[in-house]
Formats: C-alpha cells, structure tokens, sequence
C-alpha cells in the first residue's frame, strides 16, 4: 500500500507541474494572438524585439515548455527507481499526457515562428 501511495504522490506532483506548465504556454499563446489580432487590424503599434507580444509569448511558451520537460524526465527517472525496488508498479499516464502537452508546447512555438 506504501507503494501505491507513493507513486500516487510522484503522479500528484507531476500533474502540479503540468498544470502550472500548461498555465503559461496557454497565457504565452493567448498573448501573442490576442495583439497580433489588434496588429491585423491596425488598431495597436506592433512592438518588436523581446519586450513585445512575440518576444513576450516566446519567453512564457518556453518556460512553460521547459517547465514540463524537467518536470516529466524527474518523474520518469523517479519512476524507474521505484519499478526497480517494486515490479509491480504500473506504467505512468500522466507522464503519456505531459508528451502530449509538449508536443501542444513545440507546436505553438513553431507557430510564434512562422508567423512573423
């Protein structure tokens, strides 16, 4: 039982990360789209360099990005020592899903460069 436990807990934190990951490659996202579409219309003076809506929706994406990847290589490496103690443990799911958001996070970077 200790040991379902404590791989719940691995879970638990893994999922904290991702949320708090999650939470800044969307605002990055949201940020930069939210001015380009006012740049489109040519409501708002478009700001280049780092200080602007790209630069700015860069930096938040690849924190966030960089904040999942550490997150989910802790937790696989975490995982594995405890599948070598116990056999028994089961394949992680949350780790599947952290993949996933770091493909949505490769994703909207390339779409940041792209769209110049």
């Amino acid at each position: 039982m200790a040991v379902d436990r404590t791989r719940l807990a691995y879970e638990r934190t893994l999922m904290a990360w991702l949320r708090t990951g999650v939470s800044l490659i969307t605002f990055g996202f949201t940020i930069y789209k939210f001015f380009e579409e006012f740049h489109q219309t040519q409501q708002i003076y478009r700001i280049t360099g780092l200080f602007g809506a790209r630069g700015f929706g860069f930096v938040m994406i690849s924190i966030g990005l960089a904040m999942v990847l550490l997150a989910t290589i802790q937790h696989v490496k975490t995982v594995r020592k405890l599948r070598t103690q116990y056999v028994d443990v089961p394949y992680s799911l949350a780790a599947i899903f952290a993949f996933l958001v770091s493909v949505l996070g490769i994703l909207a970077l390339l779409d940041i460069f792209v769209r110049r």
